[in-house]
């Protein structure tokens, strides 16, 4: 035998018991063993350990069987805590979560067109903060934090990339600047689509998937790519930002890297909607839905799609139509209305992720963001359709089902994945 093996085998018996109450909330001593294969006596000792390091505590008693309850083990949400952010322009959504993964609370932060004294560093501060009050702990408790972006930070250069309307952000001293206000606690960046992406494959539409795309469509359109089950960034940290892709059904747009947009952008974004409508006869509120800000393209795209879709799926309606009943260049009769605009866009959406098809090949695609959630299923099942003339591939689309904010809740669970390793190894008890 080799030395120290039966603490090794300790150590992993206790991270696995650690690991199946994260996923199942409490248990008993005798589901423990069960599950883990392990005597009652090595269960006993186990729990008596990890209830001794403050891991695991009582969680009351079982119910339902004759005779005294068994008594139930929980993880102490209280040993870890971990914070994510959601950067926006016009504004910062953090939330908190305790090692068990239960958010805790959240706050948004309403944050101007130029950063103030303070910078961007003084924004993230704020609106950690008063995510961390409303939880009931100070930052410093905070193990870890992740924050979502637009665009990347480039590995070369620590520099923000692909997100030229994120105001004070592209500071060469940024990171370190935001690392000394928020010193002692770990900071992590990553794309906010990436983030998403964790979401959906850790607790949404995309679990147990090892190739999947992501394809998010808010203030922008954006794409992450699970290749292998890891995400895949690429040289600069851009993969993904298909905005750029130069598609048909555009003109092909010049100098990207200046004016922040592509083709696909042009053809599919959320500003594409009402130039979309406008060609189609579909009326185009000025104000945007319910009094929204004019410039918000992201909300008043969104209110189109949805108004769409409920005029789709109306009794009488006609089914999703065949490739041969959709014009090439996603043009329909101006007399066709909000069926015939949510027709439109699904060719437009279909001509850029045809492409991804072509490349990647995936399982599965899942769309997701505020402007494509609003065209719900009858958008998906349209652009399934018209995907299936486009591609050499048939990818199942899904829609997304992580609800309330996805980049917030892959950035937990990013946060949570490191820290977990840090607090539940044991090897030191």
């Amino acid at each position: 035998m080799v030395a120290g093996t039966p603490r090794v085998l300790r150590v992993m018996n206790e991270r696995a018991a650690l690991d199946l109450l994260t996923e199942h909330g409490v248990l008993s001593r005798a589901r423990l063993g069960a599950l883990t294969g392990l005597s009652k006596p090595t269960v006993s000792q186990l729990l008596a350990r990890l209830e001794a390091a403050g891991l695991v505590g009582p969680a009351g008693t079982s119910e339902g069987r004759p005779g005294p309850g068994a008594r139930l083990y929980a993880l102490r949400g209280e040993v870890a805590y971990v914070a994510a952010l959601d950067v926006r322009p016009g504004r910062i959504r953090a939330a908190v979560a305790d090692v068990t993964g239960t958010v805790l609370a959240g706050h948004t932060l309403a944050t101007p067109a130029r950063p103030g004294p303070g910078g961007v560093a003084a924004q993230l501060t704020a609106a950690l903060d008063g995510a961390a009050r409303a939880a009931g702990i100070e930052r410093p408790a905070l193990r870890r934090v992740v924050v979502g972006t637009p665009g990347a930070f480039d590995p070369r250069t620590g520099r923000l990339r692909y997100a030229g309307h994120l105001a004070g952000w592209h500071s060469p001293g940024l990171l370190a600047e935001v690392a000394a206000a928020l010193h002692p606690v770990p900071v992590e960046y990553e794309n906010d689509v990436n983030l998403a992406a964790v979401a959906e494959r850790r607790l949404g539409a995309a679990r147990g998937h090892e190739d999947f795309v992501l394809l998010w469509n808010g203030t922008g359109l954006g794409a992450a790519l699970v290749i292998g089950g890891r995400l895949h960034r690429g040289w600069t940290g851009g993969a993904g930002e298909i905005g750029f892709l130069p598609v048909a059904g555009t003109p092909l747009v010049r100098g990207v890297a200046r004016t922040g947009s592509g083709g696909f952008q042009e053809l599919a974004g959320a500003r594409a909607l009402p130039r979309l409508a406008r060609d189609l006869g579909v009326p185009v509120p000025e104000a945007g839905p319910e009094g929204a800000d004019p410039a918000d393209g992201e909300a008043l795209a969104a209110a189109l799609l949805r108004t769409a879709a409920e005029a789709y799926t109306r009794p009488g309606d006609d089914p999703v139509p065949g490739a041969a009943e959709l014009p090439d260049d996603g043009t329909f009769s101006p007399h066709a209305g909000p069926v015939a605009l949510l027709r439109a866009y699904a060719v437009r959406l279909a001509t850029g992720i045809a492409s991804l098809v072509a490349v990647l090949d995936p399982a599965v695609i899942v769309l997701t963001g505020r402007v494509l959630a609003a065209g719900g299923e009858p958008l998906l099942r349209l652009t399934e359709a018209e995907l299936a003339e486009l591609a050499p591939s048939r990818p199942r689309l899904l829609s997304g089902e992580v609800t309330g904010d996805p980049v917030v809740r892959g950035g937990l669970e990013v946060a949570l994945t490191t820290v977990r390793d840090e607090v539940f190894d044991t090897a030191a008890l």
